[in-house]
């Protein structure tokens, strides 16, 4: 544990973990959320500068929670989030739904047990075979 200042509002707290803030200055953000979060049902195609603007929230925290797949747009538009792999606008999280699918099965091909290998077929050979001599 140590002590550091709050990024939001300079005050001295005990840090643990997650955002360096406060627990005052989360709270408030928590509750700014909760203000984004029903001007959204309200208004579903607004965008981000709107939504900003309205809720006296940064379009920077609103896409952080639409990338923590906290917020979900209405439809995706080109000047919200885009997949992080190929860049296509999307409405929630990091990567589009096509890039999810290839990550998801590229991880199970990695995580896929290999196949027992097959046993090596034995060689013919005459080296341990009983020999018999003619007798003539």
């Amino acid at each position: 544990m140590e002590i550091i200042n709050c990024k939001e509002c300079g005050r001295l707290f005990n840090y643990l973990s997650g955002p360096r803030i406060c627990d005052d200055c989360k709270k408030k953000i928590e509750q700014k959320f909760q203000e984004v979060k029903e001007y959204l049902e309200k208004n579903p195609n607004a965008s981000l500068d709107q939504i900003a603007k309205d809720n006296d929230v940064t379009v920077k925290q609103i896409k952080l929670w639409i990338r923590e797949e906290r917020l979900i747009l209405s439809s995706p538009s080109p000047d919200g989030i885009l997949c992080e792999k190929c860049g296509k606008p999307i409405c929630t999280g990091k990567l589009c739904e096509e890039c999810k699918k290839e990550v998801a099965s590229g991880l199970q091909e990695a995580f896929k047990k290999p196949d027992a290998p097959a046993e090596p077929k034995k060689k013919k050979d005459n080296k341990n075979r009983m020999r018999f001599l003619d007798s003539k």
